[in-house]
């Protein structure tokens, strides 16, 4: 098998998850490095064993995958018609204050959306501090890098004082714990705590009015072919539903599935090697749709279902040349579609080492010139979070007056994976170099005003720092499962304490 794997041109890492990525530093680069449309690498055929995969994954269930298929493009046919009505008023939204009483509509809609906006988690004036002590910190380093080069928009920033500030913020701990509680796990004793957060650094964005340069399709975070792959989404089965030609009955939201799935199996520029149950970020700015901000895809479960489906099936009839409904609607209608007759090794939109891109002409029933939508219009503050399986994209060109500016902050649970990653990035964060997912270098090694552990240590051991690996989690006297007791215990033996 090792001979086998060095032969091919995107080998298959270890199955020991980790330990690839924390004995190899990234190269060094940028967010562009996390994207074929941005990074200018060409996209080649993928290897024949992608075919025998896919082969694999619905042997027996053939037919039942294609009654499935024929279902889901009849139902992403009316959501879709539902999106093209509703627009951004789908995105469900709840004020920081009611999160403790969240009313039964919010918590319907995120399900059902896997998007939400919660609002003032951070006091306006204080997150539009933010950018300002940000563009202060960048002034004094000069050196920094940033994309694209010429016209920076993406910063490669992770220790900067605001940042930590924002990650380390109470508030924002909160929020993270609310959201995470909506994942469950149908094992008792998973070892996943999914309202303890760990502390995961990311960049940030500052934005301003004219840019085209950092224009983000459709895309999808946490792997790409992974999603197929045995040794990767595979460990936890977490698609098996689909496989089996029973999209309806895959939950999105259960997490022991997810714990021991593998999300970077080639160690890409910027692929991201930590279960994050919602992707996010905090809002700097006032920001409204078209003024270079996210779109999301209010579709979760369809539209995870429709992509991973996308790659078994072809048209029997090619896509119409002309703009007509009626031939579009027969392209699209489930009787032109079938599995594909010679079994080939493409996904569509998914290379090896990079984010899952989409497209309508890849992925036409997801009708994304419809269904992709923009956040609502947000304030500085407020926090926009996505589900990890949510597609999702940038505004092409920022039309707006105002910078559109951002802090990464996804939600992270604690598991045992998690809290190895969150021990190295500890290692780098005292280093000052870029955290393990992270393009390499020197990062703000050199960087003057950077974030320091004696910033962090300023108060007594708190969830920020229990978060970021520096102080023990205490599990006595609180109500938690076995599974989750006993992963924080071992989060604490990981850290060193």
């Amino acid at each position: 098998m090792r001979g086998l794997q060095s032969s091919l041109k995107y080998p298959v890492k270890g199955s020991v998850r980790g330990v690839m990525n924390a004995a190899q530093p990234r190269k060094e680069g940028d967010i562009s490095s996390v994207f074929v449309s941005l990074s200018g690498v060409k996209q080649e055929a993928l290897p024949e064993r992608f075919a025998d995969q896919k082969r694999r994954l619905i042997a027996g269930n053939e037919t039942k995958v294609k009654e499935s298929w024929d279902r889901l493009l009849r139902n992403l046919r009316e959501e879709v018609q539902t999106i093209s009505e509703r627009g951004s008023s789908v995105i469900p939204s709840i004020d920081f204050k009611d999160i403790k009483n969240a009313p039964k509509s919010f918590q319907q809609e995120l399900r059902k959306r896997g998007v939400a906006v919660v609002r003032g988690v951070v006091p306006e004036d204080e997150a539009r501090s933010y950018k300002e002590s940000i563009e202060d910190y960048v002034k004094a380093n000069p050196h920094t890098k940033a994309f694209p080069p010429n016209d920076p928009q993406v910063f490669e920033l992770y220790w900067s004082q605001a940042q930590m500030k924002a990650r380390t913020h109470p508030n924002m701990l909160e929020t993270q714990s609310f959201l995470m509680s909506f994942w469950h796990s149908n094992v008792a004793d998973a070892m996943v705590a999914p309202t303890h957060p760990l502390t995961y650094a990311d960049r940030l964005r500052i934005r301003q009015p004219g840019d085209a340069g950092f224009a983000l399709g459709p895309h999808i975070d946490g792997g790409s072919v992974e999603r197929w792959e045995d040794n990767g989404y595979g460990k936890g089965n977490v698609y098996q539903a689909i496989w089996e030609g029973r999209w309806e009955e895959f939950d999105a939201w259960e997490a022991s599935c997810r714990v021991p799935a593998v999300s970077d199996l080639y160690h890409g520029a910027g692929a991201c090697s930590m279960f994050r149950m919602f992707q996010g970020w905090l809002s700097m700015s006032h920001t409204g749709p078209k003024e270079g901000t996210l779109l999301v895809n209010p579709l979760l479960s369809m539209a995870t279902a429709y992509f991973l489906l996308r790659p078994f099936f072809e048209p029997i009839s090619a896509p119409p040349a002309g703009a007509s409904r009626l031939a579009l609607d027969t392209y699209l209608d489930p009787s032109n579609w079938r599995l594909e007759t010679n079994m080939s090794s493409k996904f569509e939109g998914a290379t090896p080492g990079f984010s899952q891109e989409l497209s309508d002409v890849l992925h036409p029933h997801l009708r994304l010139d419809q269904t992709m939508v923009h956040v609502p219009r947000i304030a500085p503050g407020d926090y926009v979070a996505w589900h990890s399986d949510g597609i999702h994209a940038v505004d092409k060109v920022h039309q707006g007056a105002g910078d559109s500016s951002v802090m990464y902050i996804p939600a992270c649970p604690v598991t045992e994976e998690n809290a190895q990653y969150v021990q190295r990035q500890k290692m780098d964060f005292l280093a000052g170099i870029p955290p393990p997912d992270f393009p390499g270098g020197e990062g703000e090694s050199r960087h003057i005003g950077r974030f320091t552990e004696a910033d962090l240590r300023q108060s007594e051991a708190t969830d920020a720092t229990r978060a970021f690996g520096f102080d023990a989690w205490n599990t006595e006297g609180k109500n938690l499962k076995s599974g989750e007791a006993a992963v924080l215990k071992k989060a604490t033996e990981i850290f060193g304490l």
